[in-house]
C-alpha cells in the first residue's frame, strides 16, 4: 500500500513509519518539520494547511493519522484547529483522493470523566464530559472520523493508553527531569493500578489495525500492554532507567487535584507556553485507577504485545547508558 502518516516526527508516529517500510509499504510521512524515518519520503506541511494537506494524501491508499496537539495546557482554539479542524481537512482530502482505509488515532482519555477505569471496556467518546481541551478535541475529532465510515472509506479509532519508550520526550523525560530536581510527588500514596503501552506495541498494534480494517472499520478500541502497575512502581522503573532516584513523598489526591486546577488557571492567565507542573488532568491521571479490558482489542486486531512492561526498562535504561 501507499500509507501516509500524520506526526512522523513524534516517537510514536516514526515508529509507526518504520514498521511499515519494514514492511514493504511505499509509506509518505507529513509533518512539520523531517521525520527522520528512513525510506519514507517526507512532505513537510501543517495539518491545519488544506493544500498541504491535499497534497499529502494524493496518491495514497491508505493514512494513519497521528498529528495532533498534545499538552495539558493552552489556549483552547488551539486545540480545535489542530485536533478538530486539522481532522476534519485530513478525512476531507482523504475521501477526495480516494483513500479507502483510515485509522485515526485517539486516546483513552476521550472517554474518561475523571473517575478510577478498571478493567473497562473503551467506552464511547464523550466531548461533553471530557477533562479539559485536549481530550475534548481528541473526542470530538473520533466522533468526526468515525462518522465518515462506509464500505467505500472505512475508518477505525485505536486508543493507545500512556505511549512510552526511548526517545519519550511527553512522559519520560518529563518524569526523569522532575525527579532529578525533586519536584516529582507520588499522589495518594501512587498505589493506583494503571495500564500503558510500550512504543513498540502500540505501533504494531496500529499497523495491525490497518491490516485488519475489515474487521476494525466503525470501531473505537483501547490498547494496551495489558499488565497493570501501582503508578509508584511505573514511575520507580523509568526513574532508575534514566538515573535518577525515584519519587519518595507524597501528597493527597485531592489535594493535587486541586492545586492542579489553580495551576492550570493560572498559566492560561500568564499565557505561558510551557507545561505546568501540576493541572487537574495530570492529577486525576496520577491518582485514580485506569487500566483496561484488552481481550476484544486483541481479538479484532488478532494481535499480542511483544515487548513487556520489565523489557521495555530494560531497553530505556539501554538508551539512557547510550
Amino acid at each position: 500500500m501507499t500509507v501516509l502518516v500524520t506526526g512522523a516526527s513524534g516517537m510514536l508516529g516514526r515508529a509507526v513509519a518504520e514498521q511499515l517500510v519494514a514492511d514493504g509499504d511505499d509509506v509518505r510521512c507529513f509533518q512539520r518539520r523531517p521525520s527522520g524515518v528512513a525510506g519514507a519520503h517526507d512532505i513537510l506541511g501543517s495539518i491545519e494547511d488544506q493544500s498541504a494537506v491535499g497534497t499529502a494524501v494524493r496518491g495514497c491508499s491508505a493514512v494513519v493519522h497521528l498529528a495532533a496537539k498534545v499538552s495539558f495546557t493552552g489556549a483552547a482554539s488551539g486545540f480545535d484547529r489542530t485536533n478538530v479542524e486539522g481532522t476534519r481537512l485530513l478525512v476531507d482530502a482523504a475521501q477526495q483522493a480516494g483513500v479507502t482505509d483510515v485509522v485515526y488515532i485517539s486516546s483513552p482519555s476521550v472517554a474518561h470523566t475523571g473517575t478510577s477505569l478498571v478493567g473497562a471496556s473503551a467506552g464511547p467518546a464523550d466531548p461533553i464530559r471530557a477533562r479539559g481541551d485536549y481530550a475534548r478535541t481528541k473526542a470530538t475529532a473520533e466522533l468526526l472520523a468515525l462518522s465518515r465510515s462506509s464500505s467505500r472509506f472505512r475508518v477505525a479509532a485505536l486508543r493507545p493508553h500512556i505511549v512510552w519508550g526511548p526517545g519519550d520526550t511527553q512522559l519520560v523525560e518529563r518524569v526523569v527531569d522532575r525527579a532529578r530536581h525533586g519536584r516529582l510527588p507520588l499522589l495518594g500514596g501512587g498505589t493506583a493500578l494503571i495500564d500503558t503501552t510500550y512504543v513498540d506495541n502500540a505501533a504494531s498494534a496500529i499497523v495491525a489495525c490497518l491490516r485488519r480494517i475489515d474487521a476494525t472499520q466503525g470501531q473505537s478500541l483501547v490498547v494496551t500492554n495489558g499488565e497493570p502497575r501501582p503508578i509508584a512502581e511505573l514511575l520507580q522503573g523509568i526513574c532508575v532507567a534514566g538515573g535518577v532516584e525515584p519519587p519518595r513523598w507524597s501528597v493527597p489526591g485531592g489535594l493535587a487535584r486541586g492545586a492542579g486546577a489553580v495551576i492550570e488557571r493560572t498559566w492560561l492567565r500568564m499565557g505561558r507556553a510551557d507545561e505546568p507542573p501540576m493541572t487537574r488532568f495530570l492529577a486525576e491521571q496520577l491518582s485514580t485507577a485506569h487500566w483496561f479490558d484488552q481481550r476484544r482489542t486483541r481479538a479484532l486486531l488478532d494481535w499480542q504485545p511483544t515487548v513487556s512492561i520489565d523489557e521495555g526498562f530494560h531497553r530505556l535504561a539501554a538508551h539512557y547508558r547510550r
